[in-house]
């Protein structure tokens, strides 16, 4: 009946659903091509692809209206549907996670991203080693730096209360890590609604984030936000003293939950199916 296909990176092949007579909804994801982390071959072949999702899906889903406002520069506004990312609320987490790891309660910064320069780790690290924070900042994600020249540079600028922990996969672990920080940030310049922002919206975090249409979407008025790493720095004078909670779980969970969203995709499966 329908295929729903979540990505757009090997669209081209999604031909086969066409010649089948099979409906195809496509996710289109984010705007994989602008990723710096690619070299020319890849974003040459993201870029095809995007127009070929765009041209060979029945339908599309955008996971934020500015990724919706890009595939309108590829085809109608009636073909696109827009079904943002979800996340489920964290009301409660073990702070034995938390303890297992050396850590403290509320006496940590929390950053969790894949370790790219479009994600701003740099710069984060570089605005919080300016100086002695009195909290030290946690980053979650794979790092290594013998095969990785940007994540060689980010172990080099960082300072003494900087920790890297690597990849965590225990769903539990995560949720504990956010659910007990001091803050979260956010510096993901690119890309629709991200999950790991999301996420830690119902964990109840407060949040400094990246300034871009993307995230000012997703958490509104309930972070706050730099421009560069100067002001990264200028604002974590503040949010490491008084980090400013505006109540993000309340948004998460009347605008990213996942019933209602989990609905929105039935509603536009039954009707291509129609």
């Amino acid at each position: 009946g329908v295929v729903l296909t979540l990505g757009y990176n090997t669209a081209i092949f999604n031909l086969w659903f066409r010649f089948k007579g099979i409906k195809n909804i496509i996710n289109m994801d984010g705007i994989e091509w602008k990723r710096s982390k690619w070299g020319l071959f890849a974003r040459a072949w993201f870029y095809l692809n995007d127009w070929c999702g765009c041209f060979i899906g029945n339908h599309l889903i955008a996971d934020h209206p500015e990724i919706a406002k890009h595939l309108e520069t590829r085809c109608s506004p009636k073909k696109i549907s827009m079904i943002p990312y979800g996340a489920d609320l964290v009301e409660s987490a073990d702070e034995q996670h938390v303890r297992k790891l050396g850590l403290n309660p509320n006496q940590y910064v929390l950053c969790v991203a894949r370790l790219e320069p479009e994600n701003s780790i740099l710069e984060i690290v570089r605005a919080f080693s300016v100086k002695e924070r009195g909290l030290p900042l946690v980053i979650v994600g794979s790092i290594d730096p013998n095969c990785n020249a940007y994540h060689a540079r980010l172990l080099k600028v960082a300072g003494e209360s900087v920790r890297f922990l690597g990849p965590i996969y225990d769903r539990k672990v995560v949720e504990a890590l956010r659910f007990h920080c001091a803050f979260y940030i956010h510096g993901h310049t690119v890309g629709g609604t991200n999950p790991t922002l999301v996420e830690s919206m119902g964990a109840g975090c407060s949040i400094l984030a990246h300034d871009n249409p993307f995230n000012r979407w997703v958490v509104g008025e309930s972070a706050e936000y730099f421009h560069n790493e100067k002001h990264c720095s200028q604002l974590l004078d503040t949010f490491t003293k008084h980090p400013s909670c505006k109540n993000c779980r309340e948004k998460c969970k009347s605008t990213f939950n996942w019933p209602c969203i989990c609905g929105q995709y039935e509603e536009v499966l039954v009707r291509i199916t129609d």
